[in-house]
């Protein structure tokens, strides 16, 4: 679908005098865009939705790839300046590259990462650094055959490690591996993973489960917190020391000698939030300000009314004032949930 121009007004002309101009009323600034490119996925990780999947939105109802650019291009006159594109899983999109091709192009975007499962990503991971990627965070939650097959229902374990070692190759500035760890399913391995920083310019991410799935999986006993993330991570590194990383990482640590960085983020602990930076956009064309929230702001609609590009700042500028304190008041005052964490966007 056409996106009609229309010249930009006096909201984003002073909103890009003020470089960041999207706060909340907690002085909370935000300049990093997360997009939700599809809903679809080739995985049915058994913490993300159920094994036969989700009643899946028609294309017509997702954004196309004109919607999602005219949202960067408003936003980056905003001060957004980085971009993740995540899913479902980005890379069963067909134009994917095209997508990171053009959002490169946009003035004020310095950073563009992409969240994937990894399977495809051998075959990706150069177009996508010549169109302009410049990080790639790969979900992986164990290193073992057959428990891939038993968390993702699928299996693949090599291609992710086929495509891990296809991104370490290239110059990318960040290459990351996201780790839902689990108590009784890869507790076990997490010295495994810590492992793979020795010798690659890599940070291994644990990440706390979340209640994000149609069976609250994360009620079964399998939780496992940051600070038992930490003790097994010091049991086996006692001379790990802390480093800084993004706002997301609030616990980096280097091992002397290794070459990557171990991190852990507390995701349901939710001790990050005061540093909270993102606006998220759902692949519905959604503007979610917190993880937590099921308060959703419709953008989709203004866009295919041809609305005016202060038309979408306003509802993303009055999404994020409404931003709650923390993950938890956002919990707390929901009444619903989207099914799955695919139509959410991560």
């Amino acid at each position: 679908m056409e996106i009609q121009e229309h010249s930009t007004d006096s909201i984003i002309t002073s909103a890009m005098d003020d470089r960041v101009s999207i706060k909340d009323s907690y002085g909370r600034s935000f300049n990093y865009l997360r997009v939700a490119v599809n809903e679809r996925c080739n995985l049915r990780c058994v913490y993300c939705m159920p094994e036969e999947g989700i009643d899946f939105l028609s294309s017509e109802q997702l954004l196309t790839t004109d919607e999602m650019i005219k949202v960067i291009e408003i936003l980056s006159s905003a001060g957004v300046n980085k971009i993740r594109f995540t899913g479902g899983e980005p890379l069963i999109r067909k134009d994917i590259v095209e997508l990171v091709s053009r959002t490169s192009e946009i003035s004020g975007i310095n950073s563009i990462h992409m969240t994937t499962n990894g399977i495809f990503l051998e075959e990706f991971a150069r177009p996508l650094f010549d169109a302009g990627l410049t990080g790639l965070n790969i979900s992986l939650d164990t290193l073992d055959h057959q428990k891939f097959i038993d968390i993702t229902r699928r299996p693949g374990l090599e291609k992710v490690l086929n495509g891990l070692q296809a991104a370490l190759e290239i110059p990318y500035p960040s290459v990351k591996l996201n780790v839902v760890a689990m108590r009784d399913f890869n507790q076990d391995e997490i010295k495994d993973f810590a492992e793979l920083t020795k010798d690659k310019s890599l940070i291994v991410r644990f990440i706390e489960l979340m209640p994000f799935d149609a069976h609250q999986i994360w009620k079964t006993g399998k939780f496992l917190g940051t600070q038992k993330i930490r003790d097994e991570l010091k049991k086996h590194y006692p001379d790990m020391k802390p480093v800084s990383g993004t706002a997301t990482e609030h616990h980096l640590f280097h091992v002397p000698g290794y070459q990557g960085n171990i991190g852990i983020i507390p995701s349901f602990t939710r001790s990050l939030c005061s540093n909270c930076n993102r606006i998220r956009l759902t692949a519905d064309g959604k503007i979610r300000n917190c993880l937590y929230s099921d308060s959703e702001y419709d953008l989709m609609s203004v866009l295919r009314n041809f609305g005016m590009d202060s038309d979408i700042f306003e509802i993303v500028n009055h999404a994020m004032l409404a931003k709650p304190l923390d993950g938890f008041e956002a919990q707390k005052n929901g009444d619903h949930h989207r099914e799955s964490m695919t139509q959410i966007g991560g």
